[in-house]
């Protein structure tokens, strides 16, 4: 990794902490430096503005969501068991003391106005899982209308997680997917 890399990583992190924490609005590019240890210079030497920040931080954001629920689908077999570890995934990521729900709805929430490329990015993150979630009740061999049920249960569960606290959305969510499915095979 170059030094360049590594300042830019440096400052994504930062930046998607600080997000997470005060909302995007809530930070300038002066508490990002700041947190990042690295000068306004050097800041915007790996950074051309505070959207392209915002779309730094959402992508590695869309990185992680991809790892952990690709880490959840692997401790289990089958496209059934594979749908609902979406949901295991979710009861995990509830339970961290640093969740404050979905960056991208958030994000939207905050800036969908105002930034175009902030809604595209977050509309594309959306899509891709919907195809993930898609392509396995496609696997399963459930009907069509699965995916979309499905994926709405899970954006839900971050939506209420986020607001209510605590891990029940995905807990009721999955119960919720289990019927869904047992529906959808019949």
């Amino acid at each position: 990794m170059s030094v360049t890399d590594s300042v830019r990583e440096q400052v994504v992190e930062a930046a998607d902490r600080l997000f997470n924490a005060y909302g995007v609005r809530g930070v300038g590019m002066d508490r990002v430096r700041d947190e990042a240890g690295v000068s306004l210079k050097k800041l915007y030497s790996v950074v051309d503005s505070k959207e392209d920040l915002v779309l730094a931080v959402l992508a590695n954001r869309s990185r992680q969501w991809a790892r952990g629920i690709d880490a959840a689908a692997a401790r289990v077999d089958g496209p059934r068991e594979k749908l609902l570890a979406i949901f295991d995934f979710l009861l995990d990521w509830f339970a961290d003391d640093e969740f404050r729900g979905c960056a991208f709805i958030n994000a939207f929430g905050e800036l969908g106005g105002q930034m175009p490329a902030v809604v595209e990015a977050v509309r594309q993150q959306k899509a891709d899982f919907q195809r993930y979630v898609a392509r396995l009740a496609d696997e399963l061999g459930a009907a069509p209308s699965l995916a979309p049920q499905l994926s709405l249960l899970a954006e839900g569960a971050q939506t209420t997680a986020a607001i209510a606290g605590g891990v029940d959305a995905a807990r009721d969510a999955r119960a919720a997917a289990e019927v869904l499915i047992e529906a959808a095979l019949r």
